[in-house]
Order: structure tokens, then C-alpha cells, then sequence
């Protein structure tokens, strides 16, 4: 059987290498609009149509404080213009929004604190470049954001690149069970760390995401009162829905038939919970005007379990075989995870929408981007290509795709490229955006800055 692993390896690998001859890795630095590109506001504001109106002001206000933050709230401008780029044919399941943003920690069933990617809204079967090169993209930006120099971001983002290319061929060299069983949790972060103050940053990362439990809520989104636990109002992220409302309704109604997509074990556990408490919250940047609600409910004993309810659209990626798009979400998600929350599954209402469910904090903890910098982001980076590697790695084609990329830096050299220029390319669009914006053609609404 090893002889075996071993041919079928090697086959794989040169399947991959063979792809260089149709599409070279150098190819994947081409940036250029087509002829046919959309007017990216046009494009912006049809994304919205789907939304809840009186929150776009909130989301269009959250994308206008940077170029990095107009790419955040953008997947769908950014999926259009990755159709159009050359890509070496190797599927993988896709996250569809694969930017740093949407890379942090949480706890696994097993409790240990896991760093992967967390936000699966766009996730379907596609091309492994669209994730890296987005990927890459929010790295270049944000660099700039801190006011890199050149030579300083291309660096950034190499590390993120470099990172997903030599860890895939480790990977490529794994069964497919060692993959699916491989957990990046922190005690292999705090292992591998290259020196001492990135293994204190990383315990650092682990003990604040401990911190972060349900119990944390207490005191800050649910408070005390006669009736019991119940929800803090915080406008304009979370707040009350009226009483006997359409969307009360359908949240109320997609958590009666939550239930029956969890295994049996699970339901059986959530049964031991009743529901106490409902409330509208708004999250995120690009899911701002999407249906979002937190639902709590509280054992017989008082310990309270909050769900997030969250609406599931189409793909950015295109049409999925799946009809309903919260499973959609849930399996793109489990597939890609190396651990997923217990309570995740999925529903719908009596007017069509889908959603997606799961536990809202269960020491879910993301990095502070504004406050990291230096070595930190250069770690930050390595370790976002290495989990995106993991993902892609475990429901895909590993050897084929260790094959194509190899172990030169052409692809790095390559992905760097595509990054700057793509990255010119949303400075552009969100110059237009923020034009619309002074115009009054676009209504934003800016929040009173984080102070934590």
C-alpha cells in the first residue's frame, strides 16, 4: 500500500507540472480590465437590492474608510473581474471571500483554539487562484494602509504566498485522512513559532480567545432582568425587531426548523435549551443589509447559548448544485474547516429566505488589523497561507496542485505582481465609490470609531 501512496503521489505531481505547459505560473500576474468590465458603483449598488435599505447607509459607510475596506465589502466586483483571469483548471472548494479579514480563532468541539478561516458566505466548488489572489490583494492593501513602502508590502504579501505554496507540498505528501485530521490549533502555532516574541504573541492570541466565551456576553450583550437573561439594545448594531414583524417572523420561523439539520446527537443536546430572547445585529462589512439576528436561549440551569442567524444569498461565485444556499454555506464551510462549530446548520422561512446558523461567540476571536504590524504581520500572513493551504488541501486535489505550483518562487514572484496591480485597480474603483459618495449618490452613515 505505501508503494502504492507513492505512484499515485508521483502521478499526481507530475499531472500538476504538466498544466505549466498550458498556463506557465507566470501568467498569473496578468491584471488587466477588460474591454467589458461593469462601472464597479453600478455593480455595487445592484448588490444591494437584496439587502435591507435603511442598513445600506451603515454598510457603504463602513467600506468608505479605506481602499482595504471598499475591497472587504467588494466580493462580488472582485469575483467578476477573477472570471476573467487564466486559471490552470485544478478545482478546489473555494471560500469565494478569501481576504485576512476573514481568518481567525475559535474553539473546536474538543476545545481547543483553532486559527482558520471563519466567514464560508461565498463559498462553491472553484478555481484555487481566486482565494489566493484575493488573499494576496488584502494583504498588498493593507500593507498600504499602514503606509508600507513598496518593497515593505511585496514582502507582506510574498509571505502569505510563499507560505501556501510550501506548505501544500507538505500536505500533497499526507493521506487524505492525516489532512482531514491535521488541526491548526495553537498549540502547533505556539510549537512552531520561529522565535520568542512571536510564541508570546501567539499565547497571547490563545488566552484572549479563551476569554471569549459565552460567559463574556454577560454584562455587554445580555444583561439581567426579572424575566431573566435577555439581549442589550446597542444601536445601530443590535436592536429590537418589532414585535409581530416580518422579520421577526421569519427568524422565529428558520429556528422552529433549524433543528431538524443537526445530527441527532446535537439536536438532542439543543433540546436542553428553550428560547428566551431575539434581537436584529448587524455584523461584518460585506454581509451589512443581509438578514442578521442573535437568538438566545437558556438552559434549565441559566446558562445561556447564543445563536447567530444569518441570511445566506447567491454565491459571488456562481450557481451551486445545492438549492438551499444556508447548506450551501454549512457544507463549503465543514468541508474547508478543520473544525466547525457544534451547532452549525441551516433554515429557512416561509418567503424564500435561507439561513445559516451557528453559535455566536464560542471563543471566536479575530486580530485587531489597525493594531498589527512589523514581524506580526509577516507572521499573520504565513500563517493565513498556511490554513488557506490546509483548506484547500483537504476536499481537493492536493498533488495535482502541489505539482502546478512547485517549490521556485515563480508563483510568489507572480501572485506578488497580481497583487499591486489588482490592488491599483481597487484604489481606482474605490475612488470612483467614494465620488458617488460626495455626489450624494450614495448615502453613507459613519459609526463612532472602536475604542477597545
Amino acid at each position: 500500500m505505501r508503494a502504492l501512496k507513492l505512484v499515485s503521489h508521483r502521478k499526481a505531481m507530475a499531472e500538476g507540472r504538466a498544466l505549466r505547459k498550458r498556463l506557465p505560473r507566470s501568467k498569473h500576474a496578468l491584471w488587466k480590465p477588460p474591454a467589458n468590465r461593469p462601472d464597479p458603483v453600478k455593480l455595487l449598488l445592484s448588490t444591494g437590492k437584496q439587502r435591507l435599505p435603511h442598513l445600506l447607509p451603515l454598510r457603504y459607510g463602513r467600506m468608505s474608510k479605506s481602499p482595504f475596506a471598499f475591497m472587504r465589502g467588494c466580493a462580488a466586483i472582485m469575483a467578476g473581474d477573477l472570471a476573467s483571469t487564466p486559471v490552470s483548471g485544478i478545482q478546489v472548494q473555494a471560500c469565494g471571500d478569501c481576504h485576512v479579514g476573514n481568518f481567525g480563532a475559535f474553539a473546536s468541539p474538543e476545545r481547543r483554539i483553532v486559527f482558520d478561516i471563519t466567514d464560508f458566505d461565498e463559498t462553491l466548488p472553484g478555481p484555487w487562484e481566486y482565494d489566493l489572489k484575493r488573499l494576496a490583494t488584502s494583504f498588498t492593501l493593507l500593507a498600504r494602509e499602514k503606509g508600507y513602502k513598496s518593497s515593505a508590502a511585496k514582502d507582506v504579501t510574498q509571505a502569505a504566498v510563499a507560505a501556501y505554496r510550501r506548505h501544500l507540498t507538505e500536505f500533497a505528501a499526507m493521506s487524505p485522512l492525516d489532512i482531514w485530521y491535521f488541526i491548526f490549533d495553537s498549540e502547533l502555532l505556539i510549537r512552531t513559532a520561529p522565535d520568542r516574541a512571536t510564541r508570546r504573541r501567539r499565547q497571547q492570541f490563545e488566552r484572549k480567545a479563551r476569554q471569549r466565551g459565552a460567559e463574556s456576553l454577560v454584562g455587554k450583550l445580555l444583561v439581567k432582568r426579572s424575566e431573566g437573561w435577555r439581549f442589550q439594545v446597542q444601536p445601530p448594531t443590535v436592536t429590537r425587531l418589532k414585535r409581530g414583524g416580518a422579520l421577526e417572523r421569519s427568524f422565529l420561523k428558520a429556528l422552529e426548523r433549524y433543528p431538524r439539520t443537526l445530527p441527532e446527537d446535537r439536536r438532542r443536546l439543543f433540546s436542553r435549551y428553550r428560547f428566551a430572547d431575539l434581537a436584529f445585529k448587524v455584523v461584518g462589512v460585506g454581509s451589512v443589509g443581509t438578514r442578521c439576528a442573535i437568538a438566545l436561549y437558556v438552559s434549565e440551569g441559566g446558562d445561556p447559548l447564543v445563536l447567530q442567524v444569518k441570511e445566506a444569498l447567491t454565491s459571488v461565485l456562481g450557481r451551486s448544485t445545492f438549492a438551499h444556499h444556508g447548506e450551501r454555506v454549512v457544507v463549503g464551510q465543514r468541508v474547508m474547516q478543520c473544525a466547525s462549530d457544534i451547532f452549525l446548520g441551516w433554515s429557512s422561512d416561509d418567503e424564500g429566505h435561507d439561513y445559516y446558523i451557528r453559535q455566536l461567540r464560542d471563543m471566536k476571536t479575530s486580530v485587531r488589523l489597525d493594531k498589527v504590524s512589523g514581524p506580526a504581520l509577516h507572521d499573520l500572513a504565513g500563517m493565513c497561507g498556511w490554513t488557506l493551504a490546509r483548506a484547500h488541501c483537504k476536499a481537493g486535489d492536493a498533488g495535482r496542485l502541489a505539482g502546478y505550483v512547485g517549490q521556485s518562487e515563480r508563483l510568489d514572484e507572480a501572485l506578488v505582481k497580481f497583487a499591486e496591480a489588482y490592488a491599483d485597480q481597487c484604489e481606482k474603483d474605490y475612488d470612483l465609490f467614494m465620488r458617488a459618495v460626495r455626489s450624494g449618490k450614495i448615502p453613507v452613515k459613519i459609526e463612532e470609531p472602536d475604542k477597545k
